[in-house]
């Protein structure tokens, strides 16, 4: 994670202090801020960290699916179960679990959910057997969930089970003065994977990418930067590479 600003001191912060402990994280943010590496961060930096680390993007599966998918089934559970499948909890058994977007989870799933965080147990689709499970976990939402809760769409008694630790990553727009270092790290990444020589940044290009609003934030300053160093044609990267004024947003 790249920042020096007084913003993300404060997410260092919380992550250094956080990671050595078994505690529930809750992750709130915008889309493209960095929750998964966040999440990736505090893994590495706890005692799990030679343990697994298994992410789940809860928003891609429909309920029952996402069931199977995080606790597992018993061959013949279900029309198509034709073997037994471990859920993503059990192989996370011993490391940190990371459920992303878990805000667009139905509220029967989230009954279940809070029932595994209670008894740190999973029963599989189509078992009764309770199967003991050792996990962290993190969970990530770019939803306000207590509109979430008030509204009826998340349960009350699981918000609260997950925000133990609630971590903001801040929008990028929040956090400009990192933007030049954040382009020049991706920068120096691109050049590599595409086997490049590294470019210049001018300074009319980084003052066209401080004055953008970044809707999607890190991710799509990211975007950017990749697209701009395939296209370049100079030495250095120039605002026309960038394409900042197509891309920014209107006033």
């Amino acid at each position: 994670m790249i920042g020096r600003s007084a913003r993300m001191r404060e997410v260092f912060d919380i992550i250094n202090r956080v990671a050595v402990t078994d505690s529930t994280v809750l992750l709130v943010s915008e889309t493209g801020t960095g929750k998964e590496l966040a999440a990736q961060t505090i893994h590495l930096r706890s005692k799990r960290a030679a343990g697994p680390y298994v992410t789940c993007n809860c928003a891609a599966f429909s309920p029952t699916l996402l069931e199977s998918e995080l606790f597992g089934h018993e061959k013949g559970a279900f029309t198509g179960a034709v073997s037994l499948r471990r859920g993503r909890f059990e192989e996370a058994d011993g490391g940190t679990i990371f459920l992303d977007e878990i805000g667009e989870t139905s509220r029967e799933f989230q009954a279940k959910l809070l029932r595994v965080l209670q008894e740190r147990e999973v029963e599989r689709v189509g078992s009764s057997r309770k199967l003991s499970v050792n996990v962290r976990i993190i969970a990530s939402t770019n939803r306000e969930l207590e509109k979430e809760v008030a509204e009826g769409r998340f349960r009350q008694d699981l918000y609260y089970r997950l925000k133990v630790v609630p971590l903001v990553l801040p929008p990028l727009r929040e956090r400009a003065e990192d933007i030049p270092e954040l382009t020049r790290h991706f920068i120096q990444q691109f050049c590599t994977q595409y086997d490049r020589p590294v470019l210049d940044l001018e300074p009319a290009a980084e003052a066209c990418l401080l004055q953008h609003t970044w809707p999607g934030n890190v991710r799509e300053l990211k975007h950017a930067v990749e697209r701009a160093v395939l296209l370049a044609r100079g030495p250095s990267l120039t605002a026309a590479d960038f394409d900042v004024q197509a891309a920014r947003a209107p006033a």
